[in-house]
Order: structure tokens, then sequence, then C-alpha cells
């Protein structure tokens, strides 16, 4: 018989594998001496092949049903019968399979592709139907080759729950701060009692109503594709995270909205002012992104907690199947050592070949159908204790969730002063994480007791099946073999003895590679750890780099805008601040779960890969190389091992780009909507600060003592017509005179800011120039030390570079051009309300008009307004209005010189 490592590198070849094994294993043996002595035979099977030459039959040696003493064929020795798979279902060994899943026969099976990816294609594995489970107790009963996937999905359900635990804990928060001020403004008596009510009213209807739309969404995103409620498949999960994500987004979009709507009600009803509204919309805020920090750090150090949680499960699961397969491994190494005793016997003529083979079929036989038994029992046991935890636990659960309740009321029922306000978010948020850690402290403790008393099953099955085969092999040697044989009950007692003195030291050699086999585990575990570890980091950076990013960018378009207050821009900054925490907080969860899915997308391959190199591991292990052959032979399977493995990571990378390039798209997606949100906001605080400056030119206008000037210029009888025509003139010629100077400054401080730009233009380009120089002379040192992608990237962060330069130099020439332009302007306005001043004063110095009636209110405005028009001709000339039209491009003082120029 070859070795292990042989049969491994063969099960990579399927179609030549049934030959190789028929012509090498299938030949019988010509005499019984060759039959019996042949050391490189199994005991087991070197039994099969002694019964094949006796009944002239021909077969592999692998082949799972063999003829049998009685004619019939039963399953081989070796090897578990396993269930045909139907479609989208999961696949499940039988009784006796499943507790001999590990057994070599399986794992032959298991590697019977060519490669790895010939037996799991993507399509057919993403399609393919795994146990929907709804907590860990029920994958300790699961029988299927998928527990990765089970737990994997359980992961996802926890972040789930997790997402919507904290944004409904947002929403609370939200309504108890816009509450305290409502309180406020209700002791202070600037909001009624009934509009108090109503603004609370109005509100939790509006909030209630966007949770009722997102769980109506959700709700149909779990039922479309459901076809079979006990089973899902790995894209049918991944199109419902994928939904999943976006209807949040879409929740967490119309909650901001809301919020803006609220306040906006709040204020307008309140009636308060513009700075105080201004005051309150960022006091809100502030409060709002310490809610968020908040949930963000409590979200990463619970996904965390959840990421540990999905190790100590797969340990917990490791050990169920230790125990497992630990049952039938020891008993065939039991009777292992019965069939070298009685092979013994044959070769020393006491017992016949057909007798032998007759005894050890009958003991096999009935020793398994009573280990099916126990484990029939085991089994159903399990199921039924774990169904029984289960209801206990959801009993627990509720209770948990009233005590939960009652106190977070208890709470919520406390009034707050507005000061306060920032002690009651500490105070609510660490009350909830009190009821989260005392619900996670709880599921732990019940999967620890479900996995020891699983275990506990086990162990009294694992008592059983000794018991059982004990009695067995005492009847055989104490009751048939004395019969058969013809020795003494001594001899026979001799022959027991014999037996379990073997037992040890084969017990002991088999526990070797059962041990080191649970230590790579552990370092595969390890590694896992690792690459969790990994993608947090990377995460994080991704976190840093949108922050930074999106900073820039609203900093940016603040810097353009130049005209609002302080206020104003603060209130922007946070308010981006704030949404831009949110989107990030859920595109950090989001990236966890994609993580979780790539996992599951990789288990498969990932496992059948680590049970090939477990195999070459334990059989290294177990058999140094003793010839030039077997050399040889471990080296090819090594290097098909290492080829096996830089596919999978290639195939690995290849998910993650797939997945890194969906979450890309999330985020331009949810930043879309950032900008959208931002925009409004900007819009509402221009149209606030352009109406403030509408109110403060308005307001100093000097409208009625213009008016009244007027009037008693009309009724003077000091002013004559040419007084009154001399002193417009003169104004308009100053008004001429200010608005020539203005041009001639303005166009030469424009040529100036020219020709300083065409020189920093000049300077650049020189300087671009330089660096092209030194890059061209270096270019073919970095064509041989980088590769291409290298070359690609330096050349867009050149690129890069040079654009964000560029468009810096044109922000600083625009804004030294509206600075100057600004300055002029400023001085074209003072020059002209100096020489208005002047005008007006001269003005009613010919009236006999004291300055002092400019501060009393004019009551004959109107009057005076209607007598004006009645004498406005008696004061036009036609030389005044000749002059009139020679000044039409200059701006009249309203209402003054428009009654008076005539």
């Amino acid at each position: 018989q070859k070795d292990d490592s042989q049969r491994l590198l063969e099960s990579f070849n399927s179609d030549e594998k049934e030959h190789t094994l028929t012509k090498s294993k299938a030949e019988p043996y010509t005499s019984k001496e060759e039959m019996v002595l042949e050391e490189s035979e199994s005991p087991l099977n070197s039994n099969v092949t002694a019964f094949a030459l006796k009944a002239k039959v021909i077969y592999p040696i692998n082949q799972k049903f063999r003829p049998l003493a009685d004619g019939s064929s039963n399953p081989s020795l070796h090897e578990n019968p396993k269930q045909a798979v139907l479609p989208n279902q999961v696949m499940e060994t039988s009784t006796s399979g499943s507790l001999g899943s590990l057994s070599q026969g399986d794992k032959e099976d298991c590697s019977s592709s060519t490669t790895i990816h010939s037996t799991t294609s993507d399509d057919r594995f993403q399609a393919r139907a795994f146990l929907k489970v709804t907590g860990f107790p029920e994958v300790l009963t699961c029988e299927s080759f998928d527990v990765k996937l089970c737990l994997c999905s359980l992961i996802l359900k926890d972040l789930m729950l997790l997402d919507t635990e904290l944004r409904k804990e947002k929403h609370v928060m939200f309504m108890q701060v816009l509450k305290v001020y409502l309180t406020d403004f209700y002791h202070k008596k600037k909001i009624t009692d009934d509009l108090f009510k109503k603004i609370l009213l109005v509100q939790e209807n509006d909030f209630e109503e966007l949770q009722k739309q997102l769980d109506s969404r959700l709700q149909n995103t779990e039922m479309s594709g459901a076809h079979n409620s006990e089973y899902q498949t790995l894209e049918d999960l991944e199109r419902k995270e994928r939904e999943y994500s976006e209807h949040v987004i879409d929740n967490m979009e119309a909650f901001w909205k809301q919020t803006d709507k609220a306040q906006q009600a709040f204020l307008d009803q309140s009636k308060c002012s513009s700075a105080k509204a201004t005051k309150i919309m960022m006091d809100l805020t502030k409060k709002m992104i310490a809610v968020e920090s908040l949930l963000s750090e409590s979200q990463d150090l619970q996904a965390m907690d959840i990421q540990e949680r999905l190790f100590n499960w797969e340990l917990m699961v490791k050990m169920i199947d230790s125990l497992k397969s630990y049952i039938p491994e020891e008993c065939k190494c039991r009777l292992n050592i019965v069939s070298n005793i009685l092979d013994h016997l044959t070769v020393k003529n006491n017992l016949s070949v057909r007798q032998k083979e007759e005894l050890l079929t009958d003991l096999h036989k009935a020793f398994w159908e009573q280990l099916a038994h126990f484990s029939n029992e085991c089994i159903q046991q399990s199921k039924d204790l774990i169904l029984k935890r289960l209801e206990c636990r959801a009993k627990k659960r509720e209770e948990f969730k009233h005590r939960q309740k009652a106190e977070q009321g208890s709470l919520l029922s406390k009034t707050f002063h507005i000061e306060d306000v920032h002690d009651f978010l500490k105070a609510y948020h660490e009350l909830l994480e009190k009821h989260r850690q005392a619900q996670w402290e709880l599921e732990e403790e019940d999967d620890c007791e479900s996995t020891e008393a699983v275990a506990d099953l086990y162990k009294e099955l694992y008592s059983k099946a000794s018991h059982a085969l004990a009695e067995l092999v005492t009847k055989l040697f104490l009751r048939t073999l004395p019969v058969v044989t013809g020795l003494s009950v001594r001899e026979c007692e001799l022959l027991k003895e014999e037996w379990q003195e073997n037992l040890v030291p084969q017990l002991e050699k088999w526990e070797t590679p059962r041990q080191r086999r649970w230590k790579l585990f552990q370092e595969q575990l390890l590694q896992e750890k690792k690459l969790w570890m990994k993608e947090y980091a990377l995460s994080a950076v991704m976190q840093k780099h949108l922050s930074e990013k999106q900073e820039k960018i609203i900093q940016g378009v603040i810097s353009r805008l130049g005209c609002l207050s302080d206020e104003s821009v603060n209130y922007i900054l946070q308010k981006h601040r704030l949404l831009l925490c949110s989107v990030l907080t859920r595109l950090t969860l989001r990236r966890v779960g994609m993580t979780a899915l790539a996992r599951m997308r990789m288990s498969r391959k990932k496992s059948l890969l680590q049970e090939l190199r477990e195999q070459h591991t334990l059989q290294k292990g177990s058999s140094p190389c003793q010839d030039e052959d077997q050399w040889q032979l471990q080296k090819a399977v090594e290097s098909h091992i290492l080829e096996e493995e830089e596919k999978l990571e290639e195939e690995t990378q290849q998910t993650h780009l797939e997945f890194h390039q969906q979450l890309v798209t999330e985020i331009q997606e949810a930043l879309q909507f950032l900008q959208q949100h931002m925009e409004q906001v900007i819009g509402r605080t221009l149209l606030q600060h352009a109406r403030r400056e509408a109110g403060k030119k308005s307001s100093d206008d000097g409208q009625d003592f213009k008016e009244r000037l007027v009037e008693a210029a009309v009724e003077s009888v000091y002013g004559t017509s040419n007084n009154i025509n001399r002193l417009v003139q003169n104004y308009y010629q100053q008004i001429g005179k200010i608005t020539e100077d203005y041009e001639g400054k303005k166009l030469q401080q424009l040529k100036s800011l020219q020709a300083e730009r065409g020189e920093r233009n000049r300077l650049r380009k020189k300087q671009e120039n330089e660096l092209a120089l030194k890059e061209k002379q270096t270019k073919g040192l970095l064509n041989i030390s980088s590769t291409v992608h290298q070359r690609m990237v330096l050349q867009q962060k050149k690129v890069l570079a040079q654009f964000e330069l560029q468009q810096q130099i044109r922000l600083e020439s625009l804004k030294q051009k509206l600075l100057g332009l600004h300055h002029l302007e400023t001085e074209l306005e003072n020059q002209l309300k100096e020489a208005e001043q002047d005008f007006v004063s001269e003005l009613a110095a010919l009236a006999r008009v004291p300055m002092a009636v400019r501060k009393q209110p004019s009551k004959r405005s109107k009057p005076a307004a209607e007598k004006k028009n009645s004498k406005r001709k008696s004061f036009q000339s036609p030389e005044s209005e000749d002059k009139d039209n020679s000044h039409e491009n200059i701006q009249e003082p309203p209402g003054l010189t428009s009654g008076l120029c005539r």
C-alpha cells in the first residue's frame, strides 16, 4: 500500500486516481503467506483483500461498498456513506458519518477534485444553501460543512442588531434634547402649553413614521428571495446586506432632514430673534456631535467584541467536532488491535482466513450498529437540549427587556435643564451600554453552558461506545474464540489482556497527531485574527482620509464665499462635521460586514486548503523521508500546496477588491447626500445673511429727514431757483469727479493684478520646467526601480498636485482682486456719502432748516410729498434740465435731488 503522501498527491488528479489504485491495489495475492505477511498493508485492508482473494472478487481498495461474508454489501469500515445532496440544500452526513466526518476516507473524498477551485466554483458556492440559524447553540447540532458560514451569518446579524440599537438611541437623544429646549422656552413664556405639546407630538409622529418606513423596507428585503425559510444562500445574504445598507443611508438622510425641519419649526413658532435662533441651532448641533462621538466609539468597541466572539465560537465548535471525531477514531484504533491479534492467530494456523473475516465482519457490524443507535440518541438529545435552552434564553431576554425599558423610562421622565443636557446624554448612553453589556454576558454564558451540555452528551456517548466495544471484544475472546480456534479459555484471556496492553501505546501514538491538528487549528485562528485587525487598521485609515478630504472641501467652499460672519462659518463647519461623522460611522460598520462576507465567500476554499496542509504536516511528522522517491514525492506535494496557496491568495485579493469597489460606490452615494444637505444649509445661511444686511441698510438711509428737507426747501422763501440749480449742478460735478477717479483706480489695480499674475505664472512655469528636467534625468532609474503601477500612481499624484496648485493660485488671485475691488467700492461709497452730506448741509442752510430736525419723526411726509409733486415745476428751468440729461449715468440720492434738481 502506498503511504499517505502518495495518496494525497494522487488526490489532485481525479481522472487518474481510480486507474492507479485499481492497477496497484486490485491484483489478488497468489499465496496466503504473501497476503498475510505484506508489511505495508494495514490490518483492515489486508482482511478485505484476503476476503476478495477467497471470493475471487477484484475491486479498488478504496471503493466505498465492499462485499461481506454473507454476500451483501455494506459501507466500508474506513468511510461513511453520505446522503445525496439536493440542489440548494445543506450537505449533511448520515448518523454514523456525523461521528466520522474527519476520518481518512472522508478526507480523501473531500480532496478528490483536480484542484480546490474546480470543487467550489464561485457561482455554485454562492448559490449553495446553508442552514439559517438564529443563535449559536443551533450551530452545535449543525452537521453541515458550512459551519463557518453559519457563524459569520450570526456575526452579520449581531452587527445589524447593534446598528439598530444605536440608531434608535440617537433618535431618542435628539428628541430629548429638543424637549429640553422646548421646556426652557415654555418656562420663559415664549411658547404656550398647547404649542409646546403640539410641537412635541408632531415631531414624535414624524420620527415614528420614518421608523415605520424603514421597518417596512427591511421586511420587504428579508422576504424577497426567501424560497425556504430554513435555508439561505450566500448570494441572498450579500444582496440583503447591500439593500439593508441602502435603506439605512436613506433613513439617515431623512432623519437629518427631519431634524432640520424640527429645529426650524420650533424657532419659527417661538418667534425668537435671528441671533438667538443661530445660537440655539449651534447648541443643538454641538449636542448631536457629542451624541455621534459617543455612538461611534461604542460601535467600534462592540464591533471588535463581536469579532472576538466569532473566534470564541469557532473554538467551541472545534471542541465539539473533536469530540465527535474522537469516538469513531479511537474505536477504529481498538478494532485494529483486535484485527492484528486475529492476523497473528491466522499466521499460526489457529484461525482460517474465512473464519477471521467472518469474526471481524460480525464484530464490526454489531459495534457500528450499536454506535449508530447511541449516536442517534445523542443527536436527538442534543437538539432537544438546544431547543429548550433557546426557549429559556428567549424568556430571559424578554424579562431583561422589560426591566431595561423601565429603567430607561425612569431616566427619560426626569426633568433636565439646558445646562444639564451633556450630563443627561452621558447618563443615558452609559445606561444603555450597561444594558447591552449585561445582555452580552447573558448570551456568552448561555453559549458556554450549551457547549458544555452538548460536550457532556458526547462524553456520555463515548462512555457508552467504549463499554459496548469492550463487551463485544470480551465476548469474542472469551466465548467465540475458544469454540472456533480450540484454544483454552486461559489462552483467550491472555489474548484479551494482550489487547488491553497494546491499547495504551496505540492510543498514545494516535493522540500525538490529534494534538498537532489542534495546534494547527489555533495557528490558523491566530492568522484570521491578524487579518481582521488589518481590516480595522485599513478602516481607520479610510475614515481619516475621508474626514480630511471632506474638511478640506468645506473649507474651500467657505473661503470662496468670504462674506459670512464668524458665527455663520462656525455653524456651517459644525453642521458638516455632524453629518460627516454620521456617514463615516455607518460606512465603518458596513466595512466590517463586508469583511465578514468576504470571509464567507472564501471559507470553503480555505477549509480545503487547510485540510490539505494539515494532512501534509501530519504525514511529515509521522513518517520521515526514507529514500529519494519519498523525498521527491514530498517536494511535489509541497510545491502543489504552495501553488494552491498562491491561487487562493489571488482570489482572496480579487474578492476584497470587489467588495472595496462596492464600498467606494456606497461612499460616493453617501457623500452625495452630504453635499446636497450642506448645499441647503449654506443656502439658508446666505439667505439669512442677505436679509440681515438688507435690514441694516434700510434702517440707516435717513429717508424721513430727506423728505422733510425737500418739503422745507419747497416752502422756503430763501431758496431761489438759481441757488438750488447751482447746488445741484455742483453736486453732480462732484459725483462725476468721484466716479471718474474710481474708474481710473479700478483700471490701474486690475492692470497691476494682471501683471502680478503673469509674473507668478512665469515663475511657476520655470519651476515646472526645472522639475521636468530633473525627472527626465532620473527617468531611467525610475523605470528600473519602479513598477508600472508605481509610476502611474506617481504621475497621478503629480497631476493632482499641479491641478490643486493652479486652483490655489486662481483662488488667491480672485481673493486679491475681490479684496481690492471691495476696498475701492468702500472708498467710493464713503466719498459719495460725504458728497451727499455736504449737499444736504448746504441745502439745509439755504432753506434755513436746522440739521437737528433729522432726529424728529416726520408726520407730514405724505402731504409734503404731494405738495412737492404739485410745486415741482416752479423749480425747473430749461438750462437745468439739459444739465440733468448730461449726468444721467450718475446715481442720485434717493428722495432728495429728484425733487430739487429742477
